[in-house]
């Protein structure tokens, strides 16, 4: 059996040839512009690769998407892409099997089969990038729910205000994700009149990655708005472990880049909110997959639906 994973994000997409122990054989990336350009290089680079009966296709593409038909249904970085039915015009064209899964269950497989997560039964995945999702594998299955939405967890309320993310103030994504913690980083710096460690010029440019590359500096503002930011990753935490029970949690780009800030916090937290007995036994890590995650993932799919 060959795996072909196609990995489609906001700003660009990769194609590529993997194995089934996490090996990746060959893979292109091209940016993702409007759908039907993109979709035409998604065709050549997966034509070039030379499909047979054989071959299984994963597709890894952010919500809102109708995934057993294949349908992308104009995700929020990608508006253009409204009732794009990449999943069977990938079969058709090629005679094999094609799946269309959110990226967030495909990094949890991806993890699972082959990062961090490798050897546990009960994993939960997060996003934790721009905006906060999560997989979930229960006893060694994907959980995706009645509607195929569980893991939304970036919805769930922390507090009853704060940044806004998911629509909804006071969020896990408004206080954990990276849009979240620009919100509150310029909140911060709207309170203090513009002079923190972290505002690159402007109040409304400050991003993430300037609070994150001023903790590393070693300046004190950002450290602490990031040990805050822990505290709150750990309460969401402490009700995930209570309901759940996992074995292990991975966490994606933001902890992968700031866990030196975040750990303690989120710790105590944990400690603090969390049946003893179920945080004792959950291991938390950074995802481990880095720049491979996109083509991992996508093969994840392929793999798991053969």
């Amino acid at each position: 059996m060959r795996l072909i994973g196609i990995d489609i994000g906001g700003t660009k997409t990769t194609v590529a040839e993997g194995t089934a122990d996490g090996r990746i054989l060959s893979q292109k990336r091209f940016p993702t512009t409007d759908p039907d350009t993109t979709l035409a290089a998604i065709m050549a680079a997966v034509a070039a690769l030379g499909p047979d009966q054989n071959t299984v296709i994963g597709i890894a593409c952010g919500d809102p998407q109708d995934s057993p038909a294949g349908v992308i249904l104009a995700p929020p970085n990608l508006p253009e892409w409204k009732q794009v039915a990449i999943g069977p015009a990938l079969s058709e064209r090629f005679g094999c099997p094609a799946y269309l899964m959110n990226d967030a269950n495909a990094g949890a497989l991806a993890e699972w089969q082959f990062g961090a997560a490798r050897g546990s039964r009960n994993v939960i995945f997060l996003t934790a990038g721009t905006g906060m999702g999560a997989g979930l594998i229960l006893n060694g299955l994907l959980h995706e729910g009645a509607t195929r939405r569980a893991g939304e967890v970036g919805h769930i309320r922390l507090a009853p205000g704060g940044p806004v993310g998911y629509g909804k103030a006071g969020s896990f994504e408004g206080f954990c994700s990276g849009g979240g913690i620009a919100k509150l980083a310029q909140a911060r710096a709207g309170e203090a009149g513009g002079a923190v460690s972290y505002n690159p010029g402007a109040i409304d440019d400050i991003t993430a990655r300037h609070v994150g590359e001023a903790a590393l500096r070693g300046e004190c503002d950002a450290q602490q708005l990031l040990a805050d930011v822990g505290s709150y990753l750990g309460q969401a935490l402490a009700i995930l472990i209570d309901i759940l029970n996992p074995e292990t949690i991975v966490i994606g780009s933001l902890y992968v880049r700031c866990r030196a800030f975040l750990e303690e916090s989120m710790c105590e937290a944990i400690a603090s909110e969390a049946l003893s007995d179920s945080a004792q036994a959950c291991r938390i890590v950074p995802a481990e997959l880095g720049e491979d995650l996109g083509a991992l993932q996508a093969i994840a799919v392929a793999l798991y639906r053969s």
